[in-house]
């Protein structure tokens, strides 16, 4: 005859051992223990969607890996900006690795450079543009970022005689643009701040090229 099914635990009659006193494990037990293990991925992802305000997809990507998640982790507190870390970590750099069949572990460009990279950005040094040119060039030098953009003359133009100069050159190349503006035409400012950028090789800050146009065509 078939056996029958047991559904339930008392359904299999345990007998205490007289022996064996019951153990009895409290919640500080549980959370100790808990806190030793390694962070498991879904909780981590679900903590970069929470603390770094990243999107599903940014935490999906950067979580893929342990490795890839530390990576990120020392990018976004080293630079103090988990967006842009996020940014670059997942664009740029995976990139590069898919590109050349890389692990993160190959690549030239550890955290730290990473890191020291946005903060240049975030500073003003060098402006976002730019920091995509050194971002090249650190893959095959293996200078500090500060020296790479240094001896190959990347710093940004902040000073504001050099920028008033360039803003002076692009009105008077661009008068029929620049009535434009004059007459309410908005979207003509981004094609001169572009004139004065494309001058500048890229070095000018566009945000003080963007106020000093204003300014003078008002």
């Amino acid at each position: 005859s078939p056996m029958r099914s047991k559904e339930f635990a008392n359904d299999y009659r345990y007998f205490p051992e007289p022996d064996l006193l019951p153990v009895e494990i409290d919640d500080a037990y549980i959370d100790a223990v808990r806190a030793t293990l390694p962070e498991l991925p879904d909780a981590k992802k679900a903590r970069f969607v929470n603390e770094y305000s990243l999107s599903e997809y940014d935490a999906g990507v950067l979580t893929a890996t342990r490795e890839m998640a530390n990576y990120f982790e020392t990018v976004a507190c080293g630079s103090g900006d988990a967006k842009m870390a996020a940014n670059w970590v997942t664009g740029d750099l995976q990139a590069v690795l898919n590109k050349n069949n890389w692990d993160l572990v190959e690549s030239p460009i550890q955290a730290e450079r990473l890191t020291m990279l946005i903060q240049r950005i975030k500073d003003s040094t060098i402006s976002g543009k730019i920091g995509k040119t050194v971002f090249e060039v650190m893959l095959e030098d293996e200078s500090e970022v500060d020296q790479i953009i240094e001896s190959r003359g990347l710093k940004q133009v902040t000073d504001s005689s050099a920028i008033e100069s360039l803003v002076d050159q692009v009105i008077a190349k661009n008068a029929e643009q620049v009535q434009q503006f004059k007459e309410g035409k908005e979207a003509v400012l981004g094609f001169l701040v572009g004139q004065a950028m494309k001058l500048s090789q890229g070095k000018a800050n566009p945000g003080q090229v963007n106020q000093l146009l204003r300014k003078k065509m008002m």
